[in-house]
């Protein structure tokens, strides 16, 4: 780059020097060019001639100047007196210069200091007709201009000086990188050195190593390749084909230039390991390079540890797909898939009957049940799955299951133990070519729980005490899942059992609603969804569905203390919003006192719906605690989600709930559930409740056990992980024809009156065999609703699976039960009532309170007799 530089440099300089030149050169042709042609013209030596030569010469002096381009046109005599100048006060003076050699006929040019500075300047002479000099014409231009011409050329003579610099820098740059990518950036001392180091590294290595061209001929070949392939000295230079030494496979491989990867050759005695490639991949010779490695030992050594891998491979593929699950038998199934047909040709796990249960087993090698068979082929003689098996005390896995120790029996045709076992069986088998087995127990914390099988039948080598280590690495590690699988099963049952212990075992009978219900524990562990169906008087019915948060016994035991309370607070008639409100005081308390033992945990909370449903009305009363919204399928077969307010979870405190009302048309299906139906990992919320919608959508008929089962088809996994607690109820009426209301005057007077539209309502219903006990019934709510009580007061009579009277009165006060005295004369009426009624109580309302009595109504087969009516007057030890 440098020389670069240097050269255009004084290229530069010489093109200035040279311009500098040619514009002197120019300047002097262009005076003697000018100053001869006007020397030359027409009508000077009459100017000459003329008095005033100046006035004449002048303006054509002048003009042509301009015309010729050049400062100045000086016409003088032969003495160099000037008749013409740029400047007219020169006029008249003598001409700066040298004007000899112009007098004595020649052309002259010069560089002077004039008039206008420095000038270059040519004087010609001016002939007349015989030849003679009779003036001097002088042409010329200043320095000042000349040099801007050669300044006006410098910048394109420095531009093409930078350009061509430019070129040449890039020019160089170009070739210096394609010498350093050539030699990698080496420099001669490197190359040689490198050279050096290649040779000995090629001539050392412990791998051979040809180099071969396009046409077949060995180039190269270094001191291992020559002693493996026994090559002869000069077996460089030649054809490969004419190396009668080699294999034939050899040389085909080499003269063909075709990639091999470790293909195995023969060289003599040895198994040569051949890798071959091109060599022009980046832009070398073309050619292949091949290399070559004695595998004799190296074979040998791989194939144990290939087998030693793929046995690794399994145990760790055994870790991974084997106790994936807390199923007892799940966990055998893994364990027979994951050694077939890897390990054995087929597997069979055989396990004590009680270890299915959840239970400890017992100590001998009857009651086995076979749990897991997996083969290459499904039509093997052994004994099927679920079959249970008493093992003979001469069969191995008899002897396995007692001893605890594994056994290898490499040929079943001779084992005659065995045979004893099922002789039909065992001959099949062996005709089957089965032929070898390994049995190792299924031992866990000293315990044997059953045994796997291994059998093998496709290769004919038996099994080997290699394979008996490998069998029982493998078994070990699946008897424990199968050992925390069995205790896990244990205590899911128990929880399970607890659980259903907890929830209705069947529903209680009332008229109001068609219910359903659907519980299904989770695969994982038990918690605590619950439900209930309380029937309340009126015929009313409430619903119940909840959901304890957490999993295990506790959650279990905790529903189970929250849906008694829920009944207990059912008892009291509540509104659904109070009854979530005395839940939530309960769950309050129950996780501050569990906060406070040292190893108690609280409930950290529970959700709940309660709803109430009157079938007279056909109202529907529902509140909600933190808890997913029910579903209404309605008669046109629509699916809606009513939007009830959203009350906070059980246990937080601090938040009122809110009851909503709904009126429900006869035959709409009210469908309560808990988040486990609807949530899962693998889909959103808004999926799952459009699943349900789905499900229960365009089906106003279906009768709702057989909606459950359609909505935990459609909406639960194989495996579910969550508790689900399903309930569906479908609407009854009471017919209006069943109720008789009445508006009582506030006078005891009207009491008798009440009594006889009682009876005559009675009568009208085929009941006229209660009207007695119902007179005296409603004599006493009457008479203490008017003595003790408030206007206005109302009776109603509602005929459903009972008689029920109702009593409403405008005041809060409630009546008690009490035993009267002897001599008392009032305090029984109460009692009474109890004795003839089934149930009676008291609710209360926003407007004061109902007191109400159920009468049993008399089956078709059966009458009321009279006397028990006096049994109940007899109690009171009255006249």
């Amino acid at each position: 780059m440098v020389v670069a530089v240097l050269l255009v440099a004084t290229a530069v300089l010489a093109l200035v020097l040279q311009s500098r030149h040619d514009s002197h050169m120019e300047a002097k042709r262009r005076s003697i060019a000018v100053a001869e042609t006007f020397a030359n013209s027409p009508g000077l030596l009459a100017a000459l001639d003329a008095p005033d030569p100046s006035k004449d010469l002048q303006p054509l002096a002048e003009a042509a100047r301009k015309a010729a381009g050049v400062d100045f046109i000086v016409v003088m005599d032969t003495k160099g007196i000037r008749y013409t100048h740029p400047q007219p006060d020169r006029i008249g003076k003598r001409f700066v210069g040298t004007i000899a050699p112009s007098v004595a006929g020649r052309v002259f040019t010069e560089s002077v200091d004039g008039p206008l500075g420095q000038e270059v300047q040519a004087v010609v002479p001016v002939r007349d007709d015989q030849g003679k000099v009779v003036a001097l014409v002088s042409a010329g231009l200043t320095v000042k201009n000349v040099t801007d011409v050669v300044e006006r050329q410098l910048p394109i003579i420095f531009g093409a000086g930078a350009a061509a610099l430019v070129m040449a820098t890039v020019g160089t740059a170009l070739v210096a990188r394609r010498l350093r990518r050539q030699t990698h950036r080496l420099g001669p001392a490197e190359m040689t050195r490198m050279y050096e180091h290649h040779d000995a590294v090629l001539h050392a290595v412990r791998e051979g190593v040809l180099i071969v061209d396009t046409n077949g001929q060995l180039l190269l070949a270094n001191d291992e390749a020559r002693r493996l392939l026994d090559l002869p000295p000069d077996a460089e230079g030649r054809p490969v084909s004419e190396l009668h030494n080699l294999d034939p496979g050899t040389v085909e491989l080499l003269a063909s230039g075709r990639v091999a990867v470790d293909e195995v050759h023969p060289a003599g005695e040895r198994l040569l390991a051949v890798n071959q490639r091109p060599t022009d991949r980046h832009g070398g010779p073309k050619g292949t390079v091949a290399t070559l490695r004695d595998s004799t030992e190296l074979r040998a050594l791989s194939g144990r540890a290939e087998t030693a891998r793929e046995r690794l491979k399994l145990l760790y593929d055994a870790g991974l797909g084997v106790g994936t699950t807390l199923d007892v038998v799940r966990t055998t199934e893994e364990l027979a898939k994951v050694a077939v047909p890897r390990f054995a040709d087929f597997v069979t796990v055989d396990l004590a009957d009680p270890v299915l249960r959840g239970e400890e087993p017992s100590g001998t090698g009857t009651d086995m049940r076979r749990t897991a068979v997996h083969g290459i082929r499904d039509d093997h003689p052994l004994y099927e799955l679920d079959r249970l098996i008493d093992f003979l005390p001469s069969t191995p896995q008899a002897r396995v299951f007692g001893s605890g120790r594994s056994e290898l029996v490499p040929d079943l045709a001779a084992a005659t133990g065995w045979h004893a076992q099922d002789p039909e069986r065992t001959r099949l088998i062996i005709e089957y070519g089965i032929h070898s087995l390994i049995t190792v127990p299924l031992q866990a914390r000293g315990v044997v729980l059953g045994m796997a099988n291994f059998w093998r039948s496709e290769e004919p080598q038996p099994f080997e005490e290699d394979d008996l280590s490998l069998a029982e690495e493998l078994v070990a590690r699946a008897a424990v899942s199968i050992d925390n699988a069995r205790r896990y099963t244990r205590e899911h049952t128990l929880a399970v059992t607890l659980q259903r212990s907890l929830l209705p075992r069947a529903l209680p009978k009332q008229g109001a609603l068609d219910v359903a219900h659907r519980y299904e524990p989770a695969l994982s562990g038990v918690s605590g969804d619950w439900f209930d169906v309380i029937p309340l008087p009126g015929s009313r019915v409430a619903l119940v569905v909840g959901d304890v948060v957490g999993h295990g016994l506790h959650a279990a035991a905790t529903m189970g203390r929250l849906r008694t309370a829920v009944q207990n607070f059912s008892t009291l008639d509540l509104p659904p919003d109070e009854i979530l409100s005395h839940l939530d005081d309960l769950v309050g308390r129950i996780d501050h006192e569990e906060a406070e033992e040292a190893a108690g945990a609280g409930v950290m909370g529970a959700t709940c719906l309660y709803a109430i449903y009157d079938p007279v009305s056909r109202q529907c009363a529902m509140a909600r605690a933190g808890h997913p919204l029910p579903a209404l399928v309605h008669l046109d077969g629509s699916v809606t989600f009513p939007d009830l307010p959203a009350g906070p979870p059980l246990g937080l405190g601090g938040m009122p709930f809110e009851t909503a009302e709904l009126e429900l048309a006869e035959g709409t299906q009210l469908v309560l559930y808990t988040d486990g139906l609807i949530e899962d990992r693998s889909r959103d919320i808004d999926v799952g409740l459009e699943m349900l919608r789905q499900a229960l959508a365009s089906h106003p008929d279906r009768p709702p056990d057989t909606s459950c089962q359609a909505v935990l088809d459609a909406l639960l996994p194989d495996r579910p992980k969550d508790d689900v607690a399903l309930l569906i109820a479908r609407t009854r009426a009471v017919p209006a024809d069943q109720v008789a209301g009445w508006d009582m005057p506030f006078d005891p007077a009207a009491v008798a009156g009440m009594r006889a539209a009682v009876a005559e309502k009675l009568d009208d219903w085929g009941l006229s065999e209660l009207a007695f006990a119902m007179e005296l019934v409603i004599s006493e709510l009457l008479t203490n609703a008017i003595r003790h009580g408030s206007a206005p007061v109302t009776m109603r009579l509602l005929r459903d699976r009972t008689l029920t009277c109702e009593v409403t009165d405008g005041s809060s006060t409630a009546p008690h039960l009490r035993y009267a005295a002897t001599m008392d004369e009032g305090g029984r009426g109460l009692f009474l009532i109890a004795q003839m009624a089934e149930r009676w109580g008291t609710r209360y309302t926003p407007q004061g309170k109902v007191i109400w009595a159920e009468l049993a109504l008399p089956r078709p087969d059966e009458s009321v007799d009279g006397t028990a009516w006096f049994d109940a007057f007899d109690a009171l030890d009255l006249e």
